[in-house]
């Protein structure tokens, strides 16, 4: 019963959050006059760079363009699909 809780109601809506927030990212790359350090787009900002200065290093710009955070909602789309979509592994477990 727990797991399906955690699945249904903490799992769910935070890898939701972090696809939402990475496109949203995504979004604000077009606006390089904002600045990312002052308030509301360092709630946008701050989650994601953890994950794309990591991923920087290993991914350089093609064309100029930074693509990791496509790479990004990539990743967490398909592990909340594997995890708890309608035949993730969390569902299939409980």
């Amino acid at each position: 019963m727990t797991s399906e809780i955690f699945a249904t109601w903490i799992l769910g809506p935070l890898l939701g959050v972090m696809i939402f927030l990475f496109i949203f990212r995504i979004i604000l790359t077009w606006y390089p006059q904002l600045d990312l350090a002052k308030f509301p787009l360092n709630l946008v900002a701050l989650p994601t760079e953890i994950f794309l200065a990591s991923s920087r290093k290993l991914i350089p710009p093609i064309g100029g363009v930074d693509i990791t955070p496509v790479i990004w909602v990539g990743i967490f789309s398909l592990l909340r699909e594997l995890l708890v979509g309608q035949q993730g592994l969390l569902r299939i477990l409980v």
